[in-house]
């Protein structure tokens, strides 16, 4: 079984994806980790390096050549990335959604913590709001552009899951009710 997770910045989904690995006993993969090393190899943040995305296909070819790979592969696995159901599309295929207030607010915490070494730490959770807008804007951009897909489309999931008010646990739970059985 693969489970393929995307979802808005902040909604959980790389907390979510080692939560589940560890119940299944499958690994669990990043994209946006795999990004995140990306930018740094090169001296880059990730919005740097998004931003480059829009003109140098390579930032997302590389990666995304490497999720069809993991998709070919026959493992059981866990991944969550943004075009992650479109390049692995015999997944379970999840959308995490939440309240851009919500998610803002996480990840101007985990700023705070210095969970991500990708990405700066940020002043204000209104600050957060904008950087998650202008992200998912030069996502949506560059998709479009390199494969004429739209992420933000819910019908391209198999599960919505609003993740606002929901725990880690929770959201686990869910998700492994919903799967289907095989």
């Amino acid at each position: 079984m693969i489970i393929t997770i995307t979802g808005l910045p902040g909604s959980g989904k790389t907390t979510v994806i080692k939560q589940l690995s560890e119940t299944l006993g499958v690994p669990w993969y990043s994209v946006g980790n795999l990004r995140g090393k990306m930018a740094e190899e090169r001296g880059m943040t990730i919005d740097e390096l998004n931003a480059l995305g829009e003109t140098e296909a390579f930032t997302d070819k590389d990666v995304d050549e490497y999720q069809k790979k993991l998709g070919e592969s026959g493992e059981s696995f866990v991944i969550d990335g943004r075009l992650s159901w479109y390049f692995i599309p015999k997944s379970f295929k999840i959308f995490l959604d939440v309240d851009p207030n919500v998610g803002a607010r996480r990840i101007y915490d985990a700023s705070k913590k210095g969970e991500r070494d990708d990405e700066k730490a940020y002043g204000s959770v209104e600050e957060v709001k904008q950087f998650i807008a202008d992200r998912v804007a030069s996502d949506v951009r560059r998709y479009q552009k390199y494969y004429g897909v739209d992420f933000l489309d819910r019908s391209n999931y198999d599960l919505v899951l609003d993740t606002t008010n929901l725990t880690i646990d929770e959201k686990a739970r869910i998700i492994l009710e919903k799967m289907p059985k095989s």
